[in-house]
């Protein structure tokens, strides 16, 4: 009988290695990981140098998230922290055996002995979740792009909001405590009470600040009037003043006007030479002297002016966050909303829904950036219609009541004189020449009024008004009505306002009766 071979095996003695010089891991850095959760459970300065740049998300092992949490939970309720109180806190929460019981939170202290350097380790920690942020958010965009349905600009925003993100280190959060947010809502408080001045960012005329306390972070600004009362005009004054006067950043988005335009009515609005003279350079030569001299506050002011036509709502926001990025902006100011675009061909040629789009976006973007955002707009048709003095309503915005909604300030701006009316339409009877009324129509988080301002025609800008001390708007009113029914004294309704309530300059001594002061 024939003998069988032994069949011939494939299993080699010596199995070749695998080689994983291919493979890809995610970025991480367990070793620092132990260190910095170490040295914050031994020593309280490494809490204190580390505990408001780090979260529980940048921890690439969940039990080192689970860890760091408890130490972070402590650290709010002021609490000690050390070994035995994390070791506690786990047990409390339930999450002890899961992170490897008491032995594991041993390990991570003998693995250190002090909190030397812990800041330093911490940033490389940083920079490993940034590194798989980009990797997630990178794989998400390429899933995207394969997708046929998705729109072209809401990728490209979309990607771009994404790493703007990342690059200012504000990875969103699902959900923030109600105990974050008052803690956070009380040092604001604190800071307001303990800071001179305003809370947001000022305009530079005095009844408006007076008023909104300066435009505030997230808010979604609309300054709308009809062509003529000089929309332009005061936003640029207030550019001016924030720019020049208070060395905040502010980003001019000019859709209507050129760049060297709008330079060359600030450079009139800040040598008080007519845009005339600086356009034909028609200058004598003390107005050159004048000119080199006063344009240099101009020159150094961190004002930044796009006057991309036709921009987009996506460019816009893409813009925007550069400037965020680079020039630490503190507000924008668009010129104005109806020439946007909202970009792409979603709206189906409904304009109404376009401007709905711009609108929203605008108020997302001033939230997303945390500075407030000022929009102007055009009014409709109806106003000139309109019987009487022609003042703006609400319902006048142009082509989207969404545009109401979504802002959280609505004003107008309203010359009288612009329709050759002479006098105001209230008890004061004074002349309109030269005056400008901004109205606050809506006001989210604060009161209403009419705000009385200097308009300066031939240097297209707006200052505040001188009235004395007796106030502009609503307060005006009152304090004329108030004089007006004193007994005592009956001021005449067509007198100037020292004539009217007796100014202390009618009681200076005078060796003529003919000499007038001033």
């Amino acid at each position: 009988m024939e003998k069988l071979k032994p069949q011939t095996s494939y299993v080699t003695k010596n199995p070749p290695v695998i080689s994983l010089e291919k493979g890809k891991i995610p970025p991480q850095a367990l070793d620092l990981e132990v260190v910095v959760l170490g040295a914050m459970m031994i020593d309280k300065r490494g809490v204190d140098e580390v505990i408001d740049i780090l979260h529980s998300e940048v921890f690439y092992k969940k039990e080192h998230q689970q860890i760091f949490e408890a130490i972070h939970n402590l650290f709010k309720e002021g609490l000690p922290i050390d070994l035995l109180t994390v070791s506690a806190r786990l047990k409390k929460e339930k999450l002890l055996d899961a992170i490897g019981g008491d032995f594991f939170l041993i390990q991570l202290t003998q693995k250190v002995s002090s909190s030397a350097h812990i800041e330093f380790h911490a940033r490389i920690i940083i920079q490993k979740y940034i590194q798989r942020s980009l990797i997630k958010i990178s794989n998400e965009i390429i899933e995207d792009s394969y997708d046929e349905t998705t729109d072209v600009f809401d990728l490209l925003d979309t990607a771009e909001s994404k790493l703007y993100e990342i690059t200012q280190g504000n990875i969103k959060k699902s959900t923030i405590s109600a105990q974050d947010l008052v803690i956070e809502a009380k040092k604001k408080i604190e800071e307001i009470a303990n800071k001179e001045g305003m809370s947001g960012i000022p305009s530079g005329f005095t009844k408006l600040d007076k008023l909104t306390s300066g435009w505030q972070p997230s808010d979604l600004i609309i300054i709308a009037a009809r062509p003529g009362m000089g929309k332009t005009a005061f936003s640029l004054s207030m550019a001016r003043n924030i720019a020049v006067q208070h060395n905040i950043p502010v980003a001019f988005f000019s859709l209507e006007m050129s760049s060297l335009q709008l330079i060359t009515r600030l450079i009139s609005s800040e040598t008080s030479l007519s845009s005339e003279k600086l356009r034909t350079g028609n200058l004598e030569k003390h107005e050159w002297e004048q000119l080199n001299v006063k344009v240099k506050a101009l020159e150094k002011a961190p004002l930044f002016i796009d006057d991309t036509p036709s921009l987009s709502i996506f460019d816009l926001r893409a813009k925007a966050r550069r400037l965020a990025s680079q020039h630490k902006i503190k507000l924008i100011i668009v010129d104005y909303l109806q020439l946007m675009t909202a970009g792409g061909n979603k709206s189906g040629g409904n304009r109404e829904q376009e401007i709905s789009s711009i609108s929203r976006n605008l108020k997302a973007l001033a939230k997303e950036l945390n500075i407030p955002v000022i929009a102007l707009s055009q009014l409709s048709r109806a106003v000139e219609t309109r019987g009487g003095t022609k003042r703006p309503l609400l319902s006048d915005l142009r082509e989207s009541g969404a545009i109401e909604q979504d802002a959280d300030i609505v004003s107008f701006i309203y010359r009288p004189e612009y329709y050759k009316i002479d006098e105001w339409d209230d008890d004061e009877h004074s002349p309109t020449e030269g005056q400008g009324e901004f109205i606050v129509a809506k006001h989210r988080n604060g009161g209403l009024d009419e705000i009385r301002l200097k308009f300066v025609g031939h240097l297209g800008k707006f200052e505040d008004l001188d009235d004395f001390g007796f106030g502009t708007g609503n307060e005006f009113h009152s304090r004329m009505n108030a004089a007006a029914n004193d007994d005592t004294h009956k001021p005449n309704p067509f007198a100037t306002p020292n004539e009217a309530f007796g100014s202390s300059m009618n009681d200076l001594p005078s060796e003529d009766e003919n000499d007038v002061p001033f």
